[in-house]
């Protein structure tokens, strides 16, 4: 099924997204100079999705810096640090994360402005969204704890991260005047899925963040319970479906006001009848639909 989607961010949530492109990317003698930054911030976690090896990067991405915890590349107490970081980001935003913080998920959103028909995705292919948890399991949870064994500490990273082709590998090799050539073949792997996930990002909206995304896969886990959430007023509610036709992840909203693909775009909130609201603390009230 196709039909034309208009994913338009709010300006505020646009220029946040901006900053933080700009905020957690800030070292510019990294791009000048091909060289990485390597002071005391980077021991600590982006918010968000963004590669510890792009030359302008502050801190680290914090699906690297789990991996490198549970392969026993880092302290106990650091390991413990960086899994209660993702878990208090999940607890208070959710996938808010993804919405208005993720330089990778601005980079699609801009993409998605191509002016070509898009793909609105049905329920029976939601089934896909559920890859970037096996990806969680296999790639950042389990193959690091056998790094003892010959495989690699950062098997993500490694093996299918395209943020880090974008971000990291293409800046240092146009600073540096890298020959292709010397490229490993899991390099060129990942550059052949970058390109795959850019094009499909003119026809999808983020697809890499609703299907592959490890650290969407774990903050989506919070969505329903976070601090920051929606609220549906089921005696406003009529069932309309504006909110859904907003909606740039094809999420029946008045349904599932909270689903784990909702990366808070809070595009859905031109409800006419005013039954959705932000919910920042507290228990949701008045979520019955009576009709």
């Amino acid at each position: 099924m196709v039909r034309r989607l208009t994913a338009v961010a709010k300006p505020g949530r646009r220029i946040i997204q901006i900053i933080s492109a700009i905020g957690f990317n800030g070292y510019l003698v990294g791009f000048m100079e091909g060289k990485l930054y390597q002071g005391s911030l980077k021991q600590i976690p982006c918010l968000s999705f963004n590669c510890t090896s792009c030359p302008g990067a502050l801190g680290s991405c914090p699906v690297g810096m789990l991996q490198a915890g549970i392969a026993g590349m880092l302290t106990a107490p650091a390991t413990i640090l960086i899994v209660g970081f993702i878990l208090l980001a999940g607890i208070m935003l959710g996938r808010l994360v993804c919405g208005w913080f993720c330089p990778f998920g601005l980079i699609q959103e801009l993409i998605f402005k191509v002016p070509l028909p898009k793909i609105a995705w049905r329920e029976s292919y939601r089934r896909l969204e559920y890859v970037k948890y096996l990806i969680l399991l296999v790639f950042v949870l389990l193959l690091p704890a056998l790094a003892g064994y010959g495989l690699s500490s950062t098997p993500f990273c490694r093996y299918l991260c395209p943020a880090e082709v974008l971000e990291g590998n293409l800046p240092l090799m146009l600073v540096r005047s890298t020959p292709l050539a010397a490229a490993s073949i899991w390099l060129i792997a990942k550059a052949v899925f970058l390109i795959g996930l850019l094009l499909l990002a003119m026809l999808i909206f983020k697809p890499f963040c609703r299907f592959f995304c490890p650290l969407g896969a774990i903050y989506s886990i919070f969505n329903g319970i976070s601090l920051y959430r929606l609220q549906l007023d089921g005696h406003k509610c009529n069932g309309c479906g504006v909110c859904e036709s907003q909606c740039p992840v094809d999420i029946a909203v008045y349904q599932s006001p909270n689903h784990r693909e909702c990366m808070r775009c809070n595009q859905c909130l031109v409800c006419p009848a005013g039954a959705l609201a932000i919910k920042t603390c507290g228990k949701k009230k008045n979520d019955e639909i009576p009709w």
